[in-house]
This record gives structure tokens, C-alpha cells and sequence, in this order.
């Protein structure tokens, strides 16, 4: 029998029109859409289907609006495919993908889970706006290469590598005129360098003032034990005590994430059946960077 694993996409994920369909079948999943406007003081559904796309695409709102589609997509199966539901044995979530497998696992409520996730998007998003800014994607090149720009792009601004994502894609994060020179580097390395259209250096230290807010909301809210193993983008494991899980939540926003290795512990372990939960197929993309024989399918509008 195969086993079976979930994944939640992260921020950049977010599309117009997301989770619109889903209301529309299925009244658990517009319930939690409400239970979400209550919460946050404005109607996401309304900004998910008409945005403006400047709107969905801020920190603020775009970190929200997923977090309650991907678990909006997961009422779907709640309706259609119960078993796959409940077969589901791990899980793993990109950067703010985490929280909502948390959520699907037990270790936090919804409504816990969104009041945290609004309050790191805003403070996410003021550690941005206080120093210019951004990320770079650096595509085809191998880590040590990668490593080797950001050493040659240090004297421009600080820079880190941020995320792990596949092989070929690592991303780089730092302030802007470092960013800059990544790209200049990157090129010369014979990679291809793609700038995000994020607000800030995510998962560096530059969001160092935005772990203080975090701490603060996730010492407000009750972290239970997952009742699945849930992997941290920190380390790539799973981890059960609740304190540890709140240290890693915090240190994710200024660590890089580690979604490659957490992807390989999955397959390591038996996980041969993968289900990417929530807006567009990116988390299929990688995985299959990562496996090209992995098996990923996709929940979310499309199958609604």
C-alpha cells in the first residue's frame, strides 16, 4: 500500500481566483473563508477572486489568503476522498506551508494557526520595509557555485542563501544591491538568475525585528503534539515537543529553508505517493526535480 504524503505550498504560490471554486462546492471550505474574514477584519474571498493582484500579492494578505486555501482545498477531500485523507502519514509545508500542515496535524486550531500567520505576514513585511531588499533565484548551478556568488556578492550588501529548493534552484536573499550582483555573478557562472517579486530578504537575518512579534502571538496560542510527523523547513525532521516546535517556528524566519533534504527524509522513509494541497503545482515541480519518478498529485480548484 502506498504512503502517503502531504505538501502545502508557501508564499508566491498565491493566484487570483484561488479557492473560489472550492466555495462554491463545497460550504466547509466557504465556511472557513468566513470564519477567516471574521478573524482578519477584511472579506479574503472577495481579494482572492478580485484583488487587485498588488493586494493578494502583499505579505500581509498573501500569507493568510494561502494558509486558508490550502486548507480549504483539504475540505474537498473531506467530501470526496475521506480515505486519502486519513492515510495521509507525514507532511510538510514551504516556509509558511508549515503552518498549515501543522494545522492539518493537530498541533494548532485554525483559528490559532491564521491569528499567527497574520501577525508574522505584517511583521515579515516591516522587517522589509526597513531595509531595501528582495531575493534571487539561481537556476543550474550546483550549491558550490551558489555558494561562490554569494562570497563574490558580499562586498555589494549582505546576502544569504535562503532556501534549498532542488537541485539546480537554490535562492539567494539579502539586501538589493547585493541581490544585484548575485545576478551579475550568476550569469557569469552560466546560471540563470530569476529576481522574486517578494517584499523582503525572507529566511535571513534581515527578519530578525519580525521573530520578537512571532514569539510573542505563538506564546499566545496552545501547540499541541502532531498526530503525524510534520517536517521543519529548519532541519528537514519531525519533531513532537511543543516548545521545539515553537523555537523552530521562530528561527524558520531567519534560517534558509531546507525543503530538498526535507523532501529526500520523506522518500527515505517509505513516502511514495506525494499530494501537493493548496494553490498552483510548484511543490510538484520541485519534487519532481528532486524524483522524477515520485508520484505528486495536485488538490486544489482543479479537482474541486
Amino acid at each position: 500500500m502506498a504512503k502517503v504524503a502531504f505538501l502545502f505550498p508557501g508564499q508566491g504560490a498565491q493566484h487570483l481566483g484561488m479557492g473560489v471554486g472550492l466555495c462554491a462546492k463545497y460550504p466547509a471550505a466557504r465556511a472557513l473563508f468566513d470564519r477567516a474574514s471574521e478573524i482578519l477584519g477584511f472579506d479574503l474571498l472577495v481579494v482572492c477572486e478580485s484583488g487587485p493582484q498588488e493586494r493578494l500579492d502583499s505579505t500581509i494578505v498573501s500569507q493568510p489568503a494561502l494558509f486558508v486555501a490550502s486548507l480549504a482545498a483539504l475540505e474537498s477531500l473531506k467530501t470526496d476522498n475521506p480515505a486519502l485523507l486519513e492515510s495521509c502519514e507525514a507532511c510538510a509545508g514551504l516556509s509558511l506551508g508549515e503552518y498549515t500542515a501543522l494545522v492539518f496535524a493537530g498541533a494548532m486550531s485554525f483559528e490559532d494557526g491564521l491569528r499567527v500567520v497574520a501577525v508574522r505576514g505584517r511583521a515579515m513585511q516591516a522587517a522589509a520595509d526597513a531595509i531595501p531588499s528582495g531575493m534571487v533565484s539561481a537556476l543550474l548551478l550546483e550549491p558550490a557555485q551558489v555558494e561562490t556568488v554569494v562570497a563574490e556578492s558580499q562586498d555589494t550588501g549582505r546576502i544569504w542563501i535562503a532556501n534549498y529548493l532542488c537541485p539546480g534552484n537554490t535562492v539567494l536573499s539579502g539586501e538589493k544591491t547585493a541581490c544585484a550582483k548575485a545576478a551579475e555573478r550568476i550569469e557569469a557562472a552560466g546560471g540563470r538568475p530569476i529576481p522574486l517579486s517578494v517584499a523582503g530578504a525572507f529566511h535571513t537575518p534581515l527578519m530578525a525585528s519580525a521573530c520578537e512579534q512571532l514569539a510573542e502571538v505563538l506564546n499566545s496560542v496552545e501547540l499541541k503534539a502532531p498526530r503525524i510527523p510534520v517536517l521543519s523547513n529548519v532541519d528537514a525532521m519531525s519533531h513532537s515537543d511543543p516548545a521545539e516546535l515553537m523555537r523552530l517556528l521562530i528561527q524558520q524566519v531567519t534560517e534558509p529553508v531546507m525543503w530538498e533534504k526535507s523532501v529526500r527524509n520523506l522518500l527515505a522513509d517509505g513516502v511514495d505517493s506525494f499530494y501537493e494541497i493548496g494553490p498552483g503545482k510548484v511543490l510538484k515541480g520541485l519534487l519532481k526535480r528532486i524524483d522524477r519518478k515520485a508520484s505528486c498529485e495536485t488538490v486544489n480548484d482543479s479537482v474541486a
